[in-house]
């Protein structure tokens, strides 16, 4: 986690991407991981969108209740324009944050953002 905290500091994605490709190979059912591993090439500007979510899910199947990744995976959906799943996984932090949390609150502005722009 140092070597990636470091490199993300730093906004070093392919750095960050590849400790948490190397923490993965040691801890593959860790859903941190791949959520960050996700996050890392989104915020690298990865055109392999299917690697993303793929390991966006993969975080979501190890813990269902995993907040940053429903709100990233939220992000990546706005990313290739898909507003309906980006819904889905706000809905889904509604149901997680029954006080509020900033997840659910990131997301329900990225939408709005993505909207304003759309029109």
């Amino acid at each position: 986690m140092e070597l990636y905290s470091a490199a993300a500091e730093r906004q070093d994605w392919k750095g960050a991407a590849a400790a948490m490709q190397a923490a993965l190979a040691k801890e593959p059912g860790n859903a941190d991981f791949h959520s960050l591993y996700a996050y890392s090439l989104r915020k690298g500007g990865t055109q392999d969108m299917d690697l993303v979510f793929k390991h966006y899910n993969e975080a979501l199947r190890i813990d269902p209740r995993h907040k940053g990744a429903h709100e990233y995976l939220g992000e990546a959906y706005l990313m290739v324009g898909n507003v309906a799943k980006a819904r889905e996984e706000l809905s889904a932090l509604d149901k997680l944050c029954f006080f509020g949390c900033s997840e659910y609150n990131d997301l329900k502005k990225s939408i709005s953002e993505h909207e304003a722009k759309a029109k």
